[in-house]
């Protein structure tokens, strides 16, 4: 019966409840939230690009196995351009412009690929 308490006097105050709880009968504001298409949108391009992205550590990853300094190389470059293509399509998914600084985002794969290759 530790659910029941004791009535309180009308001269005092409710009990401040902290604002991270859940009080029942108090529903929480309601904030304005996206609409299903804008997260559709978000989830298409986060697993695009990511799908993407990962393509580009496997060349790197295989390139690092090569024996041939111009195969690495070339297959840098191949990654460089599916980390290109996956912000790309990020963007397009979003309907923005292409041409923008997070296109810089898809040459991260190639970049420290080539250090751990050829610098370290």
């Amino acid at each position: 019966m530790s659910d029941l308490q004791p009535p309180r006097p009308a001269d005092q105050k409710p009990a401040r409840v902290a604002k991270h709880l859940m009080t029942p009968g108090q529903p929480r504001a309601v904030r304005e939230s996206m609409s299903v298409g804008t997260v559709q949108k978000w989830v298409l391009s986060t697993l695009a690009a990511t799908t993407i992205l990962h393509m580009a550590g496997g060349l790197v990853l295989a390139a690092a196995f090569l024996d041939s300094t111009g195969k690495q190389i070339a297959m840098l470059v191949i990654a460089t351009a599916f980390g290109v293509l996956a912000m790309v399509a990020a963007r397009l998914i979003h309907q923005s412009k292409v041409l923008s600084p997070w296109l810089l985002l898809g040459l991260v794969p190639a970049l420290v690929g080539g250090y751990f290759i050829f610098g370290g």
